[in-house]
């Protein structure tokens, strides 16, 4: 009911976040040349359609920001941009709700990729290779003032957190509240939502207390919310150890080795550097991309 209640406010805000103009610098990316090598080492289907399909979730600035039915901008859409560039393909964008059906597209080979960029988690390993190429850190958008003083996840008992669904901070989230009846304080009130602007409308209009989740996407919105938001929780492992994202695949596929080369291609040549910078993602940003990074809980 809720879902529904902010699915067309959703929709709105996301149209008003694409026009508004995002803090990102003007950096110029140059256009690559085509590497030969690295497109004979697509799969065969690949080379013969010279389409790559990539799957989102929808909208998840800075790196994914979706602007019509089939258009994206943000980090994500530079790098895939680039990505087709070197690779000689074009890289097509397709949006599903939720991230099981970015799994589940990519398992039944709807889709080649999700570029994401999607968190890597040893659980989520089993059957899919993850392609890192950012770290990243979770913390909470609050309103501005933080009025119910969350400097951590511990502060959360008793509150209405908003998480995206099937997402690791909505696993988080629940632990947590499992933590705080333990400890005989007031069970958390989590509400999972399917996309990052209802979430964040959840609190902009006062429904949740706050949203736990990516603290670039975050940061993304609270820079949109004339002053409204602010960012609370920052620094701290919130449950977390250290976060990896990347691109997800299908597990030991040749689309994920192809990819990696790319992305170390993109690295090695400054384009990653110079889109990292575009989106003010610098402190994201990796020495070099690797597979399944995501460790286990110590």
């Amino acid at each position: 009911m809720m879902l529904k209640q902010f699915r067309r406010a959703a929709l709105l805000s996301t149209a008003l976040l694409s026009l508004n103009a995002f803090a990102a610098e003007s950096v110029s990316i140059p256009v690559l040349k085509a590497d030969p090598a690295l497109h004979a080492k697509l799969p065969a289907d690949i080379q013969k359609s010279g389409v790559i399909t990539s799957v989102n979730n929808g909208s998840f600035p800075p790196y994914e920001i979706v602007t019509g039915t089939h258009g994206i901008d943000g980090a994500s859409a530079d790098l895939t941009k680039a990505l087709g560039q070197l690779l000689d393909v074009k890289v097509e964008h397709a949006s599903v709700s939720g991230l099981s059906g970015i799994l589940t597209g990519i398992s039944s080979g709807r889709y080649q990729m999700g570029f994401g960029p999607i968190g890597d988690y040893p659980e989520r390993q089993a059957k899919n290779d993850f392609i890192d190429y950012v770290k990243e850190y979770v913390a909470f958008a609050v309103p501005n003032g933080n009025p119910k003083n969350i400097q951590s996840l511990t502060d959360t008992c008793g509150l209405r957190i908003a998480v995206m669904a099937a997402g690791s901070a909505e696993k988080v989230i629940k632990q947590q509240s499992e933590e705080c009846v333990k400890a005989g304080k007031p069970a958390i009130t989590v509400q999972s939502f399917t996309d990052q602007p209802t979430s964040i409308l959840a609190v902009r209009s006062k429904r949740s207390d706050a949203f736990f989740s990516s603290q670039a996407p975050l940061s993304y919105f609270i820079e949109q919310s004339n002053g409204q938001l602010t960012l609370a929780g920052a620094g701290k492992s919130n449950g977390f150890n250290d976060i990896f994202q990347g691109a997800v695949v299908p597990k030991d596929s040749q689309i994920g080795k192809v990819l990696l080369e790319a992305l170390q291609e993109l690295f090695d040549n400054g384009t990653y550097a110079l889109i990292m910078k575009k989106w003010n993602l610098e402190g994201n940003m990796l020495p070099a991309p690797g597979v399944n990074l995501g460790k286990p809980t110590k």
